[in-house]
């Protein structure tokens, strides 16, 4: 066979450019959705309300601070990030001990029922909050939950289940049971051999799960909403909407709240971004 001249290599070489470039486009366009209003919110905290009324889409000219100065003076604000921090905590550690537990148990043991337990978490993925509100709300109330941060961590860690035994059960079956038999040979039980050998081994997929529980928990509304009605108790959604409908004719203070309110979840997503990858495709192998 002879190699095919360079008019015909052409049209093949277009082809591809055309396929990159509509890759890149892409990559651009969703860039620009996702990062324009995120830069529109933290840049419109440096403005004040006469600029935004006068050039919505302009940049500061003059840099205002004291929208931001002014929220990061408020002991409300902080007292707000401790409340959704704390909850954010406690409901990742839930999540993942009882998931690692779960999907260890569903990995690796050989039971009746098995998959049907499994389709049970699996079937939990198409049941939002919204749709288990009465009941949760039902159910906190008989605990003596409701005005409790222990409630909505509880309640936040059941409902991130379903993902992190997904995530977590196809990772741990993919770790060789050779390993396993050798440390049975070691004295090494069962329990030992999830400590030791298995959550270190399982590290990609453990942060992948802790990275959305923290960024599920965190970025919650809802359900703080429903177990929370004294503003002491409230979480940064809760009190960047009493924020707007208290101040709502001060929009930069609004979008200077707004924008300090979501800095720490955006920086937790970027610190972590490559082991979220990372888990996600060992779990997808597995």
């Amino acid at each position: 066979m002879t190699a095919p001249s360079a008019a015909q290599r052409q049209p093949m070489l277009t082809a591809r450019q055309l396929t990159l470039s509509g890759r890149y486009l892409a990559a651009l366009l969703v860039a620009g959705v996702t990062l324009v209003p995120i830069a529109f919110v933290v840049l419109g905290g440096f403005r004040t309300n006469a600029q935004l009324n006068a050039d919505p889409s302009g940049l500061p000219s003059p840099w205002v601070l004291d929208n931001y100065r002014s929220v990061l003076g408020s002991s409300v604000f902080w007292r707000l990030m401790g409340n959704s921090a704390l909850i954010a905590v406690t409901a990742t550690a839930l999540t993942c001990g009882l998931g690692a537990a779960a999907g260890y148990a569903l990995a690796r043991y050989r039971f009746r029922g098995r998959e049907g337990v499994y389709t049970l978490f699996t079937a939990g993925l198409l049941f939002p909050l919204g749709v288990a509100s009465l009941p949760v709300y039902l159910l906190l109330r008989q605990l003596h939950l409701l005005e409790s941060w222990f409630g909505v961590a509880l309640a936040e860690a059941a409902f991130g289940l379903p993902v992190t035994v997904v995530i977590l059960r196809p990772f741990m079956a993919a770790i060789p049971g050779e390993l396993e038999d050798a440390a049975a040979v070691d004295g090494c039980g069962r329990l030992g051999f999830l400590w030791r050998i298995m959550l270190p081994l399982a590290r990609p997929a453990l942060v992948t799960v802790a990275v959305l529980a923290f960024l599920g928990s965190w970025n919650a509304y809802q359900l703080p909403m429903l177990v929370f009605n004294q503003q002491a108790h409230f979480t940064l959604p809760l009190g960047v909407a009493a924020f707007q409908s208290q101040y709502s004719q001060d929009t930069a203070g609004i979008l200077a709240y707004t924008a300090l309110s979501m800095l720490p979840a955006l920086g937790f997503f970027v610190f972590a971004e490559r082991r979220i990858v990372g888990g996600m495709a060992g779990a997808v192998k597995g």
